[in-house]
């Protein structure tokens, strides 16, 4: 599961990245729902960030799993 999950994020930040870089190639301006896009993967990936880096300052100072 985690390897489709891991697949389909870089596809649709593939896409995004070349989307943007291709508009900017082409002295064009992005779409709004290409830039809407962009910032939610860009939230999608702090968010994870902070958690995971949060959940792993857990377990170092000790903390149990709940699983």
């Amino acid at each position: 599961m985690f390897e489709f999950a891991a697949f389909t994020y870089g596809v649709l930040a593939s896409f995004v990245l070349a989307s943007i870089s291709n508009n900017k190639r082409a002295e064009r301006s992005n779409p709004r729902i290409l830039t809407l896009f962009g910032w939610g993967l860009m939230a999608f990936s702090m968010t994870l960030s902070v958690l995971l880096t949060g959940f792993i300052a857990y377990r170092t100072i000790g903390g149990e799993t709940l699983l």
